[in-house]
């Protein structure tokens, strides 16, 4: 693997993972709800408060979906996670969320740029239809920036590769040094439409309409087509949410809903794929 390989599991893939993956593909679009905490403002009783926003699931880390206008080269097929993505601007509010709640704690936008974060989230997803189905993943997020691979290594992009590494299953043995980060971030920004990889190229997204902005940004609905946009680029990150807890709750028979947790076991618990199965009260 380019760089630096993980410390990559053998473990067969989680218990909740096929029949979440099913449900998934049944939504059109995959939406889901992203909950993040943010400091809250001077003088409040408290000193988190919740944000939440509508996010589009992308795929799983390290099993780019297939794109037949993607021209991205890809990954050979080594590795899967259990691992939600979804894509966004660093010049959102919920990078520096991510970064700034995790145990490094970053302070200033500057420490937010790169490769990093650590900080919990929570995704909610409603599948409708006759399947009637909740799903909660609550775990950490780390955000993939293009810094993921290059002649030096931060604490952030260390942090990224350790963190998120351990929970890529390696599919077969050997053909480490074939897989890059790099390429695996290039093929998530290619699956993105002209629209979407255009729109990082936005003036700065919650920003009053009359505030200036570098002469290097459009305006609102430009298109781009090239995977080195160098703007765009500069602007996209790919957030990989490594799951501790997983909740399914199934409202599909009206007389007996069921309610499952999975809660993550560690490496050594090989029995069942490091995770710990219970059936609730709904």
């Amino acid at each position: 693997m380019s760089t630096t390989a993980p410390a990559a599991s053998t473990l067969p893939q989680a218990p909740w993972k096929q029949l979440f993956s099913k449900h998934l593909g049944e939504m059109k679009p995959p939406q889901f709800v992203l909950g993040t905490l943010d400091k809250a403002t001077e003088g409040s009783p408290v000193e988190y408060v919740p944000r939440v926003r509508y996010c589009i699931f992308r795929g799983f880390w390290a099993e780019l979906p297939e794109n037949k206008h993607n021209d991205a080269e890809r990954n050979p097929e080594l590795y899967h996670s259990d691992c939600p993505t979804f894509t966004t601007d660093v010049r959102m509010e919920k990078v520096g969320q991510i970064f700034k709640t995790s145990a490094g704690h970053a302070e200033s936008d500057d420490q937010v740029q790169g490769s990093g974060g650590g900080g919990p989230v929570e995704a909610v997803w409603w599948v409708e239809g006759e399947t009637q189905t909740q799903w909660r993943v609550a775990g950490k997020a780390y955000v993939v920036a293009d810094d993921i691979e290059g002649s030096e290594e931060s604490s952030g992009v260390r942090t990224v590769k350790s963190e998120v590494g351990k929970r890529m299953r390696a599919l077969k043995e050997g053909g480490e040094n074939e897989w890059s980060w790099q390429r695996e971030l290039t093929g998530f920004f290619g699956n993105q439409s002209p629209a979407i990889k255009g729109s990082f190229k936005n003036p700065p997204p919650g920003q009053p309409v009359t505030a200036p902005f570098d002469k290097e940004c459009l305006q609102l609905g430009s298109k781009a087509d090239d995977l080195h946009d160098e703007v765009a680029r500069k602007n996209f990150r790919l957030v990989v949410i490594v799951p501790d807890v997983v909740e399914q709750t199934d409202l599909s028979d009206p007389e007996k809903a069921r309610r499952f947790r999975y809660t993550r076991n560690g490496e050594t618990a090989r029995h069942n794929a490091g995770w710990r199965t219970e059936e609730l009260w709904p």
